[in-house]
């Protein structure tokens, strides 16, 4: 099983009603390559198979700056360190296991979830 960790804190994982809307994408997909068109596509699944792969950090980037609007998910190895950041560059939300919400509980990551407020660009503006 999974949990859904948002701004909100945990929530059961949803899936859209048909897969044909669902884009998964592991780590090793090319920026480069992606899909000039997501017509359909609700949920973009990236897929972070260790903590010290920052790849899909990139792909939800690039996603987001081609004008992709629907909703993207960080799926795996992400700790509550790295919330700020996946929000930042465009995820809305990330999937992690039972285990990993159990040792990293909610309190963890609503810790991060006022990422808007402690990025670089906003403490340069406040100087």
């Amino acid at each position: 099983m999974s949990v859904l960790v948002t701004d909100q804190g945990f929530a059961p994982v949803d899936q859209p009603n048909n897969p044909a809307q669902v884009l998964s994408l592991g780590p090793e997909t090319d920026p480069d390559a992606l899909p000039q068109s997501l017509d359909g596509i609700t949920l973009v699944r990236i897929a972070f198979p260790g903590v010290a792969d920052g790849r899909g950090f990139t792909i939800a980037r690039c996603l987001r700056r081609v004008g992709y609007a629907g909703r993207l998910r960080a799926c795996g190895q992400i700790m509550p360190d790295q919330y700020a950041m996946a929000r930042r560059v465009g995820f809305d939300e990330v999937e992690i296991d039972d285990a990993r919400a159990a040792r990293q509980p909610e309190a963890d990551w609503l810790a991060r979830s006022a990422w808007q407020s402690g990025s670089y660009q906003v403490r340069l503006a406040q100087v």
